[in-house]
C-alpha cells in the first residue's frame, strides 16, 4: 500500500474537521471549519486541499456551506466514518499492482500464485483501515519514546 500525499492529507483534514478545527473532542457533526483553517493547521496548500475536500463532500463525508459563516463539517459522527472510507473516497482501491486494483492483477505460470498474495495484502490492509474511526484516532494518546 502506497499513502499519497493525498490520501494523508484527506485524513489529516477530517481529523481536523472532527475535532472541530481545534484539537476538540471529535463529537462535533454540524461544526463548520473552514478550508483555509484546516489548510493552516494542517500545513496542507490550500489549493490542493480545495480538491480533496471536493472528493470528500462527494463522497458524503463533509458537507459544505458558502457564505462568510461557511466551511466543511462531517455527515456522521467521527466514530461512523473510517479511514478507509477516507482513502477510498481521495484514493479509490486500497491496495494497487501497477496501477490496477488488486484483484484485476492476473498472472499465469509461476507466478499464478501472486493474485492471491496481493488480495491477502489487500484483505489485512482493509482489516486495519476499516476497523479504525476518526474517532478512535483522536483519542489515541501519543506513544512516547
Amino acid at each position: 500500500m502506497f499513502v499519497s500525499a493525498r490520501s494523508d492529507y484527506a485524513l489529516r483534514a477530517m481529523l481536523a474537521v472532527a475535532a472541530g478545527g481545534d484539537g476538540g473532542d471529535g463529537d462535533r457533526v454540524g461544526e463548520l471549519v473552514k478550508a483555509a483553517s484546516l489548510a493552516e493547521v494542517q500545513d496542507i496548500p490550500l489549493s490542493f486541499l480545495q480538491g480533496i475536500l471536493l472528493d470528500l463532500r462527494r463522497a458524503g463525508l463533509l458537507h459544505s456551506h458558502r457564505g462568510a459563516d461557511g466551511g466543511y463539517a462531517l455527515t456522521r459522527p467521527a466514530d461512523e466514518i473510517t479511514v478507509g472510507d477516507v482513502l477510498r473516497a481521495v484514493g479509490g482501491s486500497l491496495t494497487t499492482v501497477r496501477g490496477l486494483p488488486a484483484e484485476r492483477a492476473g498472472y499465469h505460470g509461476v507466478a499464478a500464485g501472486l493474485t492471491d498474495v496481493w488480495l491477502a495484502v489487500h484483505g489485512a490492509i482493509a482489516t486495519v483501515v476499516d476497523s479504525t474511526t476518526l474517532a478512535d484516532l483522536l483519542t489515541h494518546a501519543p506513544t512516547k519514546t
